[in-house]
């Protein structure tokens, strides 16, 4: 392997390594090894192998696809030709379309871009634009051409009509992903690739912030639920196993030493009462910060034999327990939000959060539930639209509770700014950053009790 080919190599893993995927050398020596096994001429054969030797999962292919493609990329430069003619090119772009040419596809999403993508005011262009490419290009718009074409030629005709417009819309997204690949290989060759792997590829869904995922990255963080779950089950069970053994008693030990002079010989343990202990979720499901408290729920429940009891409370303004809508068996990752919000009293006179009515409700109602063997977990942004926060509320909670624990899914910086109380919670509670499924995976697995 040459060294212009083994830094694209390394760059490569160290762009995914810097977006959250766990690669030790001992894939990267694999990696290399099937790069020379493979060579350049196939592309897409070493794209698979680079794939196969680096990922531990389908997951990471949305973001490995898109590094692949600006350190080993189609091509370099812009295509040499006569200057791109709108019509000309959806001509062409449908007749490919048609024949699902990928190689045809990529060569006119390289044209695509070159001939409408550019903007700025200099001769060789300031920068490329995957949307405007696309907005004047309109492939979407080309459906239905497509289909009568392949119609004609392969007589496609009833229920089948539904099947091939979901094939055309899976070519039309194919090239709409190579336009934007070729405009960030464009882009890297003028700022730099490391810069723009780093900034212009997504990151997993396991690094996306609740507050700003879209729908497609939630559904595919409720998909992660289980996987998870199992996960961090295993790592309580070890810890179980390793307290149940004990602690040593120095007293105790320190007594035995006197039959061998001193020497602690036989160390006495401390042997630990066993008992499972409780776990109560205070979630927070209005607006944006719902989506975190649906995935916290589907966690947590999903690692409901790990205790005696999980009680779990959703509030806006008014709390209500929703424990029933997540037994086992019964929850429904797609709709559990709209079915709580739907079945359960969490709104009064207005729609907006209250943390101070919602948390005094909570210790009016349901105080009982809460002792010395009970682990509290409150879910939300502590922002409670200028109303009061409620703070003896709080510290009721911690007098009775063995802990509580506050995960708020906003950046630590913006604690305390507006109306955010987080500040002040913070001072009764212990609160953590939980912006993402990564931190929370972390968290519970940290400070879940044993």
């Amino acid at each position: 392997m040459t060294a212009g080919v083994g830094e694209r190599l390394t760059g490569l893993v160290g762009a995914l390594r810097a977006h959250g995927l766990r690669i030790g050398t001992g894939e990267t020596v694999d990696a290399a090894r099937a790069v020379a096994a493979l060579g350049l001429a196939d592309r897409e054969l070493l794209r698979e192998g680079l794939a196969a030797t680096l990922l531990h999962g389908v997951a990471q292919r949305p973001v490995f696809d898109p590094v692949f493609d600006l350190y080993f990329p189609r091509g370099t430069g812009a295509p040499r030709g006569e200057p791109a003619d709108r019509e000309n090119l959806r001509d062409r772009l449908a007749a490919a379309l048609v024949a699902n040419d990928t190689a045809l596809l990529g060569q006119l999403a390289a044209e695509a871009v070159d001939g409408f993508g550019g903007y700025g005011s200099s001769p060789a262009s300031d920068g490329w634009s995957s949307y405007q490419t696309l907005d004047r290009l309109r492939p979407r718009t080309l459906l239905a051409r497509v289909r009568a074409d392949i119609r004609a030629r392969g007589g496609h005709t009833g229920f089948t009509d539904r099947l091939l417009d979901d094939e055309i819309r899976q070519r039309i997204e194919g090239f709409r992903r190579q336009v934007a690949a070729e405009a960030r290989r464009r882009v890297a060759e003028r700022r730099g690739t490391d810069e723009i792997a780093r900034r212009a590829v997504a990151p997993t869904t396991d690094r996306v912030d609740f507050l700003i995922a879209g729908r497609a990255q939630l559904a595919e963080l409720r998909r992660t639920v289980q996987p998870l779950a199992r996960k961090l089950a295993t790592r309580l069970a070890a810890r179980r196993r390793r307290a149940a053994r004990g602690t040593i008693d120095l007293r105790r030990t320190l007594r035995r030493s006197l039959s061998t002079g001193g020497v602690p010989m036989r160390p006495v343990l401390r042997r630990r009462r066993p008992v499972r202990p409780e776990l109560v979720l205070l979630c927070d499901v209005s607006g944006s910060v719902a989506g975190f408290s649906d995935f916290t729920m589907l966690l947590v429940q999903a690692l409901h034999d790990q205790f005696s009891k999980v009680r779990v409370f959703a509030f806006v303004n008014r709390i209500d327990e929703v424990t029933g809508l997540l037994v086992h068996g019964r929850a429904d990752p797609e709709g559990l939000g709209a079915r709580i919000r739907a079945e359960a009293t969490l709104t009064g006179w207005h729609g907006s959060s209250d943390y101070g009515v919602a948390l005094g409700e909570f210790t009016e109602r349901y105080g009982d539930t809460v002792g010395p063997r009970t682990t509290v977990f409150v879910l939300g942004d502590a922002r409670t639209n200028m109303s009061d926060p409620n703070l003896p509320a709080v510290r009721h909670l911690t007098e009775r509770a063995r802990r509580v624990y506050w995960f708020n899914p906003e950046q630590r910086s913006q604690w305390g700014t507006g109306d955010s109380a987080a500040l002040a919670y913070a001072e009764l509670a212990e609160m953590h950053e939980c912006r993402n499924a990564r931190q929370l995976g972390s968290l519970i697995g940290r400070l879940l009790p044993i």
